[in-house]
């Protein structure tokens, strides 16, 4: 998607993407992936996520990746919290003790900026990308996280094509995107219900979603 696209999206508050709420498999299954340390999280595409501020709490450093500075103001303003404000070339970064939102573009990013992130988050990364983006997200967040990371991936899966994000993207597609470089488990299927936000609001019946827990290898 264009930059332009996502501005656009924030700035006009057409954000039915952000949850508002920690996602359940997170709570679920962090846990197991975490081993129960605390090592360096990163979260890309991150929006105003509430689950950064969950992995903080737990004592996890965090670094998350957003486009729009809209996004990362909100994110500290709507739960209270001060963020020192660094301008810098090519990302603007915001700190909050161990916490920090960088604003810019993922592909900016280099291995040295990730190099004490052994566990990544994608809740809403690869589903809001169009197809024809995925593989060079893929093979760009290969090059900067190190060897061994753990990475707990959530897709959505509906089965036809709505050309706006969060995108269809089916595990079969995730088996090919991340096999060449990662162990891949696939731990769950859950169908979203009828009443479910998203259901509703594009009016689809039998949208699942998938969780995996890929390690680079």
């Amino acid at each position: 998607m264009e930059h332009e696209f996502w501005h656009e999206r924030w700035s006009k508050k057409e954000i039915g993407f952000h949850e508002g709420s920690v996602n359940k498999f997170l709570y679920d299954h962090w846990p197991e992936l975490s081993g129960g340390g605390t090592e360096g999280v990163f979260v890309p595409l991150c929006g105003k996520a509430h689950d950064m501020w969950w992995l903080h709490d737990r004592g996890h450093p965090v670094i998350g990746v957003e486009l729009s500075e809209i996004a990362c103001k909100d994110f500290f303003e709507e739960a209270g919290e001060k963020a020192m404000v660094h301008p810098s070339e090519p990302f603007i970064k915001f700190n909050h003790e161990n916490l920090q939102l960088w604003c810019g573009d993922f592909f900016q990013l280099v291995p040295d900026d990730l190099k004490h992130s052994r566990l990544v988050y994608d809740r809403a990364a690869l589903i809001a990308l169009p197809p024809s983006m995925r593989k060079a997200y893929v093979e760009h967040l290969t090059a900067v996280i190190p060897d061994g990371t753990r990475i707990l991936l959530i897709t959505l899966d509906y089965g036809t094509k709505i050309s706006a994000p969060p995108f269809n993207v089916s595990d079969e597609e995730v088996r090919e995107l991340y096999s060449p470089d990662y162990e891949i488990e696939h731990i769950l299927t859950n169908t979203l219900p009828n009443d479910h936000p998203f259901t509703k609001r594009k009016g689809l019946i039998g949208a699942t979603e998938s969780v995996f827990r890929l390690t680079k290898r």
